[in-house]
């Protein structure tokens, strides 16, 4: 009896984190560049359970003990590009490839932009991130593209972060905003048109699930060669829209859903504990009293 009331209670405390989850993802409706985020859980490990009888053990079966809320997920698909208009605002297109190491082939990620292989290894599409860097000199990774300009010419994300360069460095505007224009490949140019030897420095990131995700729209790699980050190079599959942002990929349905799923399954779970309860509180007082 116990242990189904620690079963129940495991479950209340998973269904909890999945409805905080899924308000969360609701209340990023309209943030520029957010990532839906899904919560990922798993079951406690199993154990033997025996039976002893007469000194003898009789192996009875495995018994799960309940189930944990172990991650949670981003989810980094594309999300609608939203023309602007301002100068100083981009967005990022990428479709980008991941060849087989066994065949050469482009692996066929799905629509959530993953694909499984036949061994069960769960392998997530490349994403490209506009790079930023904090005041403590940490390089961080984002699609939120609603930059500003400082009156010294530094360009800065919607955080406050300085973005940087291919090179590494910050970029520093030379002329004024309202001539700032950038190609498709991220190349500043000047009046004439003409590259000024400048380009935005877009990431991308080979393995995402090795991100984490920090606040403020952006996510930092503990680890920058597990997670296969590397500059954008000429053939990938990637554009940078000037004028325009990125909006939130939250899919307001299936939130919805997972939102009205959570608060069905922690008020099961309730139901459950207060069933174990009433029957304890009989065995103590009733049985006890006989």
């Amino acid at each position: 009896m116990i242990r189904g009331l620690y079963t129940a209670a495991a479950g209340m405390v998973t269904e909890q984190r999945r409805h905080d989850t899924a308000t969360q993802n609701i209340a990023n409706l309209n943030t520029t560049g957010y990532k839906q985020v899904e919560s990922i859980s798993h079951s406690f490990p199993n154990v033997l359970i025996s039976a002893m009888q007469g000194g003898i053990v009789k192996p009875i079966g495995r018994m799960n003990t309940g189930v944990f809320a172990e991650q949670s997920m981003s989810k980094f698909l594309q999300g609608d590009l939203v023309e602007s208009g301002k100068s100083t605002d981009f967005a990022l297109s990428a479709d980008l490839r991941l060849a087989d190491p066994t065949t050469g082939a482009n692996l066929p990620f799905d629509a959530s932009g993953k694909y499984i292989s036949d061994q069960g290894e769960i392998i997530y599409q490349p994403q490209a991130f506009f790079t930023v860097q904090d005041n403590d000199g940490n390089t961080l990774y984002t699609r939120n593209g609603g930059f500003t300009v400082t009156p010294a010419g530094e360009l800065l994300s919607s955080g406050g972060y300085k973005v940087l360069g291919a090179d590494g460095r910050p970029v520093v505007l030379n002329g004024t905003v309202d001539n700032l224009k950038v190609d498709e490949k991220g190349n500043l140019l000047d009046a004439t048109g003409a590259p000024t030897g400048v380009r935005l420095g877009i990431s991308i990131v080979t393995r995402p699930e090795n991100l984490v995700r920090d606040g403020n729209g952006v996510f930092h790699a503990e680890d920058a060669q597990a997670a296969g980050i590397r500059y954008a190079a000429a053939g990938d599959n990637m554009q940078v829209r000037q004028g325009y942002i990125e909006g939130s990929n939250v899919d307001v349905t299936q939130v919805t859903v997972d939102l009205n799923a959570a608060y069905r399954a922690y008020e099961a779970n309730q139901k459950v504990i207060q069933f174990y309860d009433s029957s304890l509180q009989k065995a103590v007082n009733d049985v006890g009293r006989v």
